[in-house]
């Protein structure tokens, strides 16, 4: 059976922001060695359009670097699923909008053989947690103060036990935290 996952950058202050972090080689090797574990990747409209305007351009890039180009390759290659009642037409390759429900179609999902599931938006982890739906998480703390932005568990009302099974520091003074469900 399949298993979701989720990864994701926080600041020390809690905020979920792609504008709020430290980006470098090695968290961008860390993510595309992530990403060989991953068979599809799980959208709200939100941050597909985010990610689909910036990363098909990547691998054209001239001035972009080699660990950005390497993770450009391997996250426009994988599939990807965009849950959305509003998005007309999903043009990055390999991505399909689905309109049916979320929970459902991850309950599919999961029963197929391969490799993880990635739940790639706050949105959709946060509906996926409300059903004890995901079974990893990475959690890469940076050191920054942002003050502002979307906070991961914010309006969630769950109790949920997960355990740490690893920790990686990085020289940026990133901390990846990666915890399993073990129940809630």
């Amino acid at each position: 059976m399949r298993k979701v996952i989720f990864a994701i950058n926080v600041t020390l202050d809690g905020y979920a922001d792609h504008t709020s972090g430290i980006v470098d080689d090695e968290l961008q090797d860390f993510f595309t060695g992530f990403l060989n574990s991953i068979d599809i990747i799980l959208f709200g409209r939100t941050t597909y359009q985010l990610m689909e305007s910036h990363w098909p351009n990547v691998e054209k890039d001239p001035e972009a670097e080699r660990s950005e180009k390497d993770f450009a390759r391997k996250f426009n290659a994988l599939p990807k699923i965009v849950f959305s009642q509003t998005l007309q037409k999903a043009e990055w390759n390999n991505s399909r909008i689905e309109l049916g429900n979320l929970v459902e179609e991850v309950l599919k999902l999961k029963k197929q053989p391969g490799n993880y599931i990635s739940a790639g938006s706050i949105s959709i982890f946060q509906q996926l947690m409300r059903h004890n739906l995901i079974d990893e998480y990475w959690i890469l703390i940076h050191p920054i103060i942002a003050g502002k932005g979307k906070r991961l568990f914010e309006g969630l009302e769950i109790s949920n036990q997960i355990e740490l099974t690893e920790t990686k520091i990085f020289k940026s003074g990133v901390v990846a935290l990666h915890y399993k469900n073990i129940g809630g």
